[in-house]
């Protein structure tokens, strides 16, 4: 049991070091020359109803995705040290809000999912999750702090 944890903490430690946010590079792209000019759409043209619709649709997605963060983690500090089956189901909450939720913010959810298997196996002792876990979760609610305040959410630890 204690190899399957320690396997599962450091699979999440590798995902969290590949969700964490990078710097967007810009990349040049050249466009084929157009047969005739009638072609091109103004810029006023080519920004049409639909084009805000599905802005405001992925920006929707984070705002639920830093909501739902925000209540599972509240969820997990309400919980009492020593129900492991309650931190099991944290964690998997986690893993599906992960597979879920906007590609920006899957770090916020990979963390919570390490830190609540962590303290699953810790709670079955009656120890404590490691500090490593909770420096995830910290971590990572300051690499997208930005985007949930942004969608109008704060995130507190």
């Amino acid at each position: 049991m204690k190899k399957t944890i320690a396997a599962i903490g450091i699979a999440g430690i590798a995902g969290l070091t590949a969700c964490s946010p990078a710097v967007a590079v810009p990349v040049k792209t050249t466009a084929p020359p157009t047969p005739s000019s009638s072609a091109v759409a103004s810029p006023s043209e080519s920004a049409s109803p639909d084009a805000s619709g599905e802005s405001t649709a992925a920006a929707a997605g984070v705002k639920e995705s830093c909501e739902l963060f925000y209540t599972l983690y509240a969820e997990y500090k309400a919980l009492p040290g020593t129900d492991a089956n309650a931190y099991e189901d944290i964690y998997l909450k986690s893993e599906d809000a992960k597979r879920n939720t906007a590609a920006d913010i899957t770090g916020l959810f990979a963390s919570l999912s390490l830190l609540a298997i962590d303290h699953a196996s810790a709670a079955e002792s009656g120890g404590r999750p490691a500090q490593d876990s909770k420096d995830a979760v910290r971590d990572a609610v300051f690499a997208n702090a930005g985007a949930c305040t942004a969608e109008g959410v704060t995130l507190r630890l």
